[in-house]
C-alpha cells in the first residue's frame, strides 16, 4: 500500500481521523466513480456505488493488511458493487431501448466509444499484476519508477508488465471488433479511464462513510449499507428519480453523442502528437538499448584485457608442452616460440572477432548467461572450428558459446546452492531467487527465469546424486542446443534436437488419430505440428522408417521406434 494511504488509513481505523479518511476519498474517488459509471451508465447510480465502495472501505479500514494496493482493492469492490447495482436496479427493455437510440445516433462512434463499454471486462480478464500495473500507471498516473516500487520489480521490469498488459488489452478489444492500436490505446487509457466526479459528492461521501464506518459493526452487505444511507423516502425519491430517468434517457444518449463527437475531434488533432511520441519513446528504447549493448562489450572487453596474462601463461605452458614433447622425439625445436602454436592463437582470436560481429548481427541467438563469459570461453568456442564460413559454422560455434556460458552459470548456481543449504540446515529453497545472497557474483531474474528447482525438503533427505535445477527456458537453436542440469556437486548436459522431437510427437499423434498407422508425407503432420517445421526435415525423418513398416507397433517392434 502506498505510504501515504497507509498512514491516512491508520490514522482513521486507530484514531477515528475524518480528515485522514476524507484525504484518501479525494485522492481516489475519481477512479471509483469512472469505474462505476462505466458500468451502471447513470451518473446517479455511479454516486451510489462510489458511496457504497468507501463505506465498505471505512468499515475494513482495520482488516486491510499493510501490504494492500490500495487503488485495486477500490476498484475490484468497485466492479462487485456495480454488477450487484445493476443486476438490481436494470431493466433490460430500458438498455436495449438506449442502447438502440445511441446506435442510431452514433453510428461513427470514436475508439473511446468503443472501447469504454468493454474496459472494465477487459480489466477482469487481466492477470492481478498486470491489472495493478494498468490502474498504476493510467487510472493513478503514476511513472514507470513508482509503478516499479508498488510492484517490487525494477523500472524496466514495470516497463515490460504494462506494455505487455497494454497488447492483452488490445487483442482483447480486437476480439470484440473494436481494433484500436496500441499508442492510440495508451492515449484514450490516459485520458479517460479516470473523469473527474460530481462537484460536492467527495463530502457527502466521506462524511456518509464515516458514518458508516463507526456505526454499522453489524452489518456486511450492500444491502444493508443502503438501510443505513437511505431512508424509507429517500429510496422512495430513488424510485422516482429512476422512473424519470427512463423519460430522459433519449435525452441524455443524444447530448452524450455530442460530447463524444468533440472528443472524437480533439483525439484526431492529438493523435499526430501522440504519434510523435510513441516515436520518440521507441527512439530511446532503442538508443537505451545500444547503450546496454554498448556497456556489456565494453565490459567484455574489459575481462578480455583482464584475461590477457592468463593466456599468455596458458601460452607458455603450451610452449613449455611442445618442447617437451620435441625434446621427446629427439628434436631441436626448444628454443624460441613455436610459430604453429603462435599462428593458432592468432587464428583464435580472429575467430572469436568474427563470431562476435555476426552475434552482433543475430541478438536472437544470445542468451541472459552470457553475461558470464570470459575471453576463454569465446577461444573455446571457436579454436575447434576449421572454420567460420556457412551459416552451419556459425550455428555450431554460438551452440559451443552458448553451452560454455551455461557451464559458467551452473558453477555459480552450483556454489549458491551449497552456501544456502549449509545456512539452512540442509533445506532447500523453494524459489531460486532465495538463492541471489548467496551467489559470488551478481545474478539478475532474467537468467534465474531460465531454470527451475526440481527437488524440494532437505537435502539430508535425498539419496544423494538427484539434479536439483534444471534448465527450462526455451532454446535458442532448436537443432543446436544442450540442456542442463545442476546437482551439488555436478553438471549434466544433454544436446536435444528439439525440432526431430517435434516431429516424433506429431507423428505419434497422427498415428493415434489414424488407428496407428504412420504418415508417409510431410503435408499429413502439418495439423500436428505446434510450430512450422521445414518439409524436408520432416521428409527425412520419414525416410528413415524401413519399407515395409506402416504402423506404430510395427516401428516399435523393430527397435525403432520414437523416443
Amino acid at each position: 500500500m502506498n505510504a501515504n494511504d497507509l498512514n491516512l488509513l491508520q490514522q482513521y481505523a486507530q484514531e477515528g481521523s475524518e480528515e485522514a479518511f476524507t484525504a484518501i476519498v479525494n485522492r481516489h474517488l475519481g477512479l471509483v466513480y469512472s469505474a462505476a459509471l462505466r458500468q451502471v451508465r447513470s451518473p446517479q447510480l455511479a454516486e451510489e456505488v462510489a458511496q457504497s465502495v468507501f463505506s465498505d472501505l471505512a468499515r475494513s479500514a482495520r482488516k486491510l493488511k499493510p501490504d494492500t494496493l490500495l487503488g485495486a482493492w477500490l476498484y475490484q469492490v468497485t466492479r462487485r458493487t456495480a454488477v450487484d447495482v445493476v443486476r438490481r436496479e436494470s431493466r433490460r427493455q430500458f438498455r436495449e431501448q438506449v442502447a438502440l437510440e445511441i446506435a442510431g445516433m452514433n453510428s461513427n462512434t470514436s475508439d473511446w466509444a468503443k472501447v469504454e463499454p468493454m474496459l472494465d471486462e477487459a480489466m477482469e480478464a487481466l492477470e492481478e499484476a498486470d491489472r495493478q500495473a494498468i490502474l498504476l500507471r493510467y487510472f493513478e498516473h503514476k511513472s514507470l519508477r513508482e509503478v516499479g516500487q508498488f510492484l517490487g520489480a525494477s523500472e524496466d521490469a514495470a516497463q515490460k508488465r504494462v506494455s505487455r498488459a497494454v497488447d492483452e488489452l488490445r487483442r482483447f478489444f480486437s476480439k470484440r471488433g473494436a481494433a484500436v492500436g496500441v499508442p492510440a490505446l495508451v492515449l484514450l487509457l490516459s485520458a479517460n479511464a479516470v473523469q473527474s466526479a460530481p462537484a460536492g459528492l467527495s463530502s457527502t461521501i466521506s462524511a456518509a462513510a464515516i458514518s458508516a464506518g463507526t456505526a454499522l459493526h453489524t452489518t456486511a452487505t450492500v444491502g444493508t449499507t443502503k438501510a443505513v444511507f437511505m431512508t424509507a423516502l429517500q429510496k422512495t425519491v430513488l424510485a422516482t428519480v429512476l422512473a424519470a430517468a427512463v423519460g430522459t434517457g433519449v435525452y441524455e444518449a443524444r447530448r452524450a453523442s455530442q460530447l463524444r463527437q468533440q472528443v472524437q475531434a480533439l483525439q484526431q488533432q492529438e493523435a499526430p502528437l501522440a504519434e510523435d511520441l510513441e516515436s520518440a519513446r521507441l527512439e530511446l528504447e532503442a538508443a537505451n538499448g545500444k547503450l546496454a549493448a554498448a556497456r556489456q562489450e565494453n565490459e567484455q572487453l574489459r575481462q578480455g584485457a583482464a584475461e590477457v596474462p592468463r593466456l599468455r601463461g596458458e601460452l607458455g605452458r603450451l610452449h613449455q608442452e611442445a618442447r617437451e614433447a620435441a625434446l621427446a622425439r629427439g628434436t631441436s625445436s626448444t628454443a624460441g616460440t613455436d610459430p604453429a602454436l603462435e599462428a593458432a592463437f592468432q587464428t583464435w582470436a580472429a575467430r572469436a572477432s568474427q563470431l562476435k560481429q555476426r552475434l552482433e548481427q543475430m541478438p536472437d541467438k544470445r542468451i541472459p548467461e552470457f553475461q558470464f563469459l570470459k575471453q576463454q570461453d569465446w577461444f573455446d568456442a571457436v579454436k575447434n572450428a576449421n572454420k567460420l564460413e556457412t551459416d552451419d559454422d556459425f550455428r555450431q560455434a554460438l551452440r559451443d558459446l552458448r553451452s560454455n556460458a551455461k557451464n559458467d552459470f551452473a558453477r555459480i548456481l552450483q556454489q549458491g546452492l551449497k552456501a544456502y543449504t549449509q545456512a539452512s540446515g540442509g533445506q532447500l529453497p523453494t524459489d531460486l531467487s532465495q538463492l541471489k545472497p548467496y551467489f559470488p557474483t551478481a545474478v539478475d531474474d532474467a537468467v534465474l527465469q531460465r531454470y527451475s528447482l526440481l527437488q524440494s525438503g532437505n537435502l539430508n533427505a535425498l539419496t544423494g546424486g538427484e539434479y536439483l535445477v534444471a534448465e527450462t527456458g526455451a532454446p535458442v537453436d532448436d537443432q543446436y542446443d544442450t540442456n542442463f542440469k545442476v546437482s551439488i556437486n555436478g553438471i549434466s548436459t544433454s544436446s536435444v534436437n528439439f525440432t526431430e522431437q517435434a516431429i516424433e510427437e506429431a507423428c505419434i499423434q497422427f498415428a493415434q488419430a489414424h488407428n496407428g498407422v504412420l504418415p508417409t508425407d510431410p503435408s499429413q503432420l502439418e495439423p500436428y505440428l505446434k510450430q512450422p517445421v521445414d518439409p524436408a526435415q520432416v521428409q527425412k525423418l520419414l525416410s528413415k522408417v524401413p519399407p515395409g513398416i506402416t504402423t506404430l507397433e510395427q516401428l516399435k517392434a523393430a527397435g525403432l521406434g520414437p523416443r
